[in-house]
């Protein structure tokens, strides 16, 4: 289905097509995400704006609703935020981006404590470099992908599915002791080198 994670409306179209289609909601992923790559000095409203509400508005309203279908329900849920290495350590020229990955790792601790009483579960995935459409501009550039590749220890990008595998591991039986917190994916980069 298709929706503009910044629109509340949208976020509810979502998870009431889950629930028609499944008969409930168990697992809700918060994972749309865009950058401009603009510092504190020259990020404009619009920018600032824009990117709060994909990154951050949208994980927020959509952890508020899936949390409200899963208490509704019954029998507790999974909610996965996939943040970024970038929630804690800076990424100077891209500032925005970073506040925005900041402000789900509190969602992800703040609601992981409030909702343990209805057996939600509330986890971030924090990824390093993955090779998507976000990350082109350094994968299109060899001297800036050759910096990048070097300061990672595991010495490239991540795959998608190498994040995927991580949230399909955390939407299972197998971390179930895991809520307000956020399991790092990034090949090591975070104890190595400052952000490209």
């Amino acid at each position: 289905m298709k929706a503009d994670v910044s629109k509340l409306a949208e976020l509810q179209k979502l998870v009431d097509a889950a629930v028609s289609n499944f008969g409930r909601l168990d697992i809700m992923v918060n994972n749309a995400g865009i950058e401009t790559r603009t510092s504190v000095l020259d990020t404009t409203e619009a920018q600032y704006d824009e990117v709060m509400a994909i990154n951050l508005k949208s994980a927020f309203f959509g952890t508020q609703i899936a949390a409200k279908q899963m208490v509704k329900q019954g029998g507790g849920g999974r909610i996965i935020n996939v943040t970024s290495v970038h929630e804690d350590w800076p990424m100077p020229g891209n500032t925005a981006y970073c506040l925005a990955k900041g402000g789900m790792r509190m969602l992800t601790r703040t609601a992981g404590v409030e909702l343990a009483a209805h057996n939600i579960l509330v986890v971030g995935v924090g990824p390093g470099a993955v090779a998507t459409p976000i990350n082109l501009s350094t994968m299109n550039d060899p001297a800036k992908l050759a910096q990048l590749d070097a300061a990672i220890p595991l010495g490239r990008m991540a795959r998608p599915e190498e994040i995927a595998s991580v949230v399909g591991f955390l939407a299972g039986d197998g971390a179930s002791y895991i809520t307000a917190t956020t399991v790092f994916t990034d090949g090591g980069i975070m104890q190595n080198s400052v952000g490209l």
